[in-house]
């Protein structure tokens, strides 16, 4: 309907821990050495024990002739090893196949080394891509993740980060989240927290890191208008903050334009079914458009299908632009013009704020505005006299 619109890098790479290929198999026997009666681990029917072959911190220190404690010290990164006992552990361990207990590590130092990852959902694949740039980050850190998912529902949501937090999560990212500002000031009271994809302003402890979402969607629309279009549709994501900031610059951009009259915002979705039914809507609707605007590059390709299935071409008859950047976008069977957030580089710079609010958990509040991009290809062209 239209409308107004975690451990030292020695370990890491001398004791094979997180090489590829080298981590403990399915059974969980340490990568099945070597038993003396001549075994690989244990059987179908050990699955859920220890298996008894696997190394222990106390063989490790038995072998390379120091305490356990010693060990435990080398294990963490202490500098109260000196190198000769550091190298003489390093080589026990990777003569044993050693792999330190993670559990056993956050008991002895009281920390995770852990950050939980919330994410709206897994649908849309500009979340992969966030969540890629997390990840360099996190490494860079000695840290690792727990992943889940809100299921685009602020009651999953909350549940899940309370599952995070018994996990002892050090911090959490929140990644395109839909809690209220009430259940963020309570996590933000908890542990060290940052916002990814929303500009979360007002809560103590919060920083946030977002596209700005109305600059893109004006650059969308100017760049429609540079080509000759007037008659501009804009299929909308949906009822959500992202969207309605979107919705919002389009209509600034409009008006900017002298345009405002040709204004017409047709109720779609952040999914390629809305981008459908929103699209053609737009094209039913009797009123000439031209152009579409559309709230995100998944909704566009439903646009792309509204449009064929009406034997109509893109962009002779249609132009389309829509935003995020996804990779898929830029496929040559899609070629979609699109507004495209550094999305890498949002996640990076997302979890390095969080690390910098685990060091001072009493730092200001930092709010990251991050400006997106034109990427033309294919979908738009000039408008038909």
């Amino acid at each position: 309907m239209a409308g107004i619109c975690g451990l030292c890098p020695e370990w890491r790479t001398l004791s094979g821990f997180g090489r590829r290929g080298q981590g403990p198999d399915r059974d969980g026997d340490g990568g099945g050495a070597l038993s003396e009666g001549g075994t690989t681990g244990p059987t179908r029917g050990d699955r859920l024990t220890v298996a008894p072959n696997r190394p222990t911190i106390k063989d490790v220190a038995a072998l390379a002739g120091v305490s356990k404690s010693l060990v435990s010290l080398a294990m963490r990164g202490s500098d109260r090893v000196s190198a000769e006992s550091r190298a003489a552990i390093i080589e026990a361990a990777t003569q044993l196949g050693y792999r330190p207990n993670a559990a056993a590590r956050s008991l002895a130092d009281r920390r995770s080394h852990t950050l939980g990852v919330v994410v709206l959902d897994l649908l849309n694949p500009i979340y992969a891509e966030i969540i890629d740039g997390v990840q360099g980050e996190v490494r860079q850190h000695g840290y690792h993740t727990m992943l889940v998912t809100g299921n685009d529902n602020p009651v999953i949501e909350q549940g899940e980060v309370e599952k995070l937090l018994e996990f002892q999560v050090e911090g959490l990212v929140l990644i395109g989240h839909r809690m209220p500002a009430g259940s963020l000031d309570a996590i933000a009271g908890d542990c060290p927290a940052v916002v990814i994809s929303r500009a979360e302003r007002g809560i103590a402890g919060l920083d946030s890191i977002s596209n700005d979402d109305v600059f893109g969607a004006r650059i969308a629309v100017d760049h429609l208008v540079s080509l000759g279009h007037q008659s501009i549709a804009h299929v909308t994501g949906g009822i959500n903050e992202v969207a309605m900031l979107r919705t919002l610059g389009y209509e600034q951009s409009m008006a900017n334009h002298r345009l405002a009259d040709q204004t017409a915002c047709y109720d779609g979705a952040f999914t390629d079914e809305g981008g459908y039914r929103g699209a053609a809507a737009a094209l039913d609707s009797g009123r000439g458009h031209t152009a579409l605007f559309v709230a995100n590059d998944i909704a566009a390709v439903g646009a792309l299908a509204a449009v064929a299935d009406r034997g109509l071409d893109v962009p002779a008859d249609i132009s389309i632009v829509g935003y995020d950047g996804m990779a898929l976008a830029g496929l040559r069977s899609l070629s979609i013009t699109t507004i495209a957030q550094p999305l890498a580089r949002i996640g990076t710079e997302g979890a390095s704020l969080l690390f910098l609010r685990i060091g001072d958990p009493t730092r200001p509040p930092a709010h990251i505005g991050v400006e997106p991009r034109l990427i033309i290809r294919n979908s738009s062209g000039p408008c038909r006299p």
